[in-house]
C-alpha cells in the first residue's frame, strides 16, 4: 500500500494481493481467545464494529466458533474474510490437505479466503506447500500464504515454486521493527501481516509511546495498531472484550507524523512475545 494513500484508509478498506484477491487491511485475531461463547461474542463485536477480517488457527481450537459467530452475524459470507493456519503436526502433502477439510468443516464454510503455513516447520514445509498450491488450485482457498516466515524461509520457497506467497503473517510492531523483512516481502508482491502488534501489552505503559499517544489523543494501543497499518501492514490486533474491540478500531481519524513514525521507529529491541522464528533453518 501506497504511504500517500494512508489519509483515506477507512476501517473497510482493501488492500490487493498478489493473485487479485482483495484483504481488509484491518481484523481481529483470536489467538488465545477461549473456545465456546467468549470467541462467539468477540466475533460479533467485531464485526458489529465493522470488522471484516477474521483470524482463527487449527491450533487456537476455536475455528468451530468463528463459524458459528459469522453465521449467527447474519452479513454474507462474501463480505468476511477468513483466515486460518495449518498447524506443525498437520505438516506433510496428504496431512495438510486432511487438515485443510477438517478446519473447513469445523468452520462450517464452503471455502477459506486465506490459509497459511502456521510455521516453517523443517524438512516438511516444501511438501506442505504443494498441498496449498493444490488447494488454491481446486478453489478450496481463495489465497495461500505463510506465517512465522523469514527471509531465508520465503527465499527456499521462492526457489522451490512458481506459487509466490500472498501473505506473511509475522510478529511485528515497533519494538519488533522488521524492516528488512518488510522491505524483502514488499519487493516480491507478498502483503506483511502483524500479529501481536500490541506487544500482548508489554510496552503499553511504555512513558515514550505514553507522551506520542497523548500528542494524538489516542491510547497506546491505538497509536501501535496505526503505526502497522501506516508501514502499510495488514494488522489483527487481539482482545475479547467489546470496548477494546472497538477502540482498538477507532484508529481510522487520525494521522501518526512523519517526525513522530520516526521516533517510534527507533523503539526496536527484537521483542519478540511470542514464538521466534529466527533460530528455524
Amino acid at each position: 500500500m501506497e504511504p500517500e494513500s494512508m489519509k483515506k484508509i477507512k476501517i473497510d478498506t482493501k488492500v490487493q494481493l498478489n493473485n487479485g484477491v482483495k484483504m481488509p487491511i484491518f481484523g481481529l485475531g483470536v489467538y488465545q481467545t477461549q473456545r465456546g461463547k467468549q470467541t462467539q461474542e468477540a466475533v460479533l463485536f467485531a464485526l458489529e464494529a465493522g470488522y471484516r477480517l477474521i483470524d482463527t488457527a487449527a491450533m487456537y481450537d476455536n475455528e468451530e466458533d468463528v463459524g458459528m459467530a459469522i453465521k449467527k452475524s447474519g452479513i454474507p459470507r462474501e463480505e468476511i474474510f477468513i483466515t486460518t493456519k495449518l498447524w506443525n503436526s498437520d505438516h506433510g502433502y496428504h496431512k495438510a490437505l486432511a487438515a485443510f477439510e477438517e478446519s473447513q468443516k469445523k468452520l462450517g464454510l464452503s471455502y477459506i479466503d486465506l490459509y497459511l503455513i502456521h510455521w516453517p516447520v523443517e524438512g516438511l514445509r516444501k511438501e506442505s506447500w504443494k498441498a496449498l498450491e493444490k488447494l488454491l488450485e481446486d478453489g478450496r482457498c481463495r489465497a495461500i500464504g505463510v506465517s512465522n516466515y523469514m527471509i531465508w524461509h520465503l527465499e527456499e520457497l521462492l526457489k522451490n515454486s512458481s506459487t509466490v506467497p500472498a501473505v506473511n503473517q509475522v510478529e511485528f510492531s515497533p519494538y519488533l521493527y522488521q524492516k528488512d523483512l518488510l522491505k524483502f516481502c514488499n519487493s516480491y508482491g507478498i502483503q506483511l501481516e502483524a500479529y501481536s502488534p500490541l506487544t500482548k501489552g508489554h510496552k503499553l505503559n511504555d512513558p515514550r509511546l505514553k507522551t506520542i499517544a497523548s500528542k494524538y489523543s489516542k491510547s497506546p494501543a491505538q497509536i501501535l495498531i496505526r503505526w502497522s497499518l501506516q508501514k502499510g501492514l495488514v494488522v489483527i490486533p487481539k482482545s475479547s472484550k467489546k470496548e477494546r474491540i472497538y477502540q482498538n478500531a477507532d484508529v481510522f481519524d487520525f494521522e501518526i507524523l512523519p517526525g513522530d513514525m520516526k521516533v517510534l521507529d527507533s523503539f526496536n529491541e527484537n521483542l519478540h512475545t511470542s514464538w521466534n522464528p529466527s533460530s528455524v533453518q
